[in-house]
């Protein structure tokens, strides 16, 4: 679990760079406002989890069981937040919008939302026992 936790904070980290100046730079013209910040939320939310994600693998334990599901509950968050908007924005700019995608993103909020509690789950117990 600290290999997949290091991979995909450090994948994830590269795709935001990526992402982040191709929405600065080749979107900025093809977007409203509006559109743009939304893409820009995606790319941000992507590189703070990226991080936690690279800081968890070298700090949790691979074999307890509240560890994985951190690192995971991270990993799936990243892919159904950030990457859902990616793609509700980019098609609503073509005038294609990809609406199934709209109820994905909250869910991909959730667990993101989990991760951030198990962690504060997983050291509490340490604080408080």
């Amino acid at each position: 679990m600290i290999y997949t936790a290091i991979l995909f904070g450090s994948f994830f980290g590269l795709l935001a760079i990526i992402f982040g100046a191709f929405g600065a730079h080749l979107l900025k013209k093809k977007l409203s406002e509006e559109q743009l910040q939304s893409f820009e939320t995606g790319v941000k939310y992507q590189m703070y989890h990226a991080i936690v994600l690279l800081f968890l693998g070298f700090k949790l334990n691979s074999e307890l069981s509240i560890d994985n599901y951190i690192v995971y509950a991270f990993i799936i968050g990243v892919i159904l937040f950030s990457f859902s908007i990616y793609g509700l924005v980019i098609s609503s700019a073509k005038n294609k919008k990809m609406k199934f995608l709209g109820p994905i993103t909250p869910l991909g909020g959730l667990f993101l939302c989990l991760g951030w509690a198990l962690i504060f789950y997983k050291f509490s117990l340490l604080y408080f026992i």
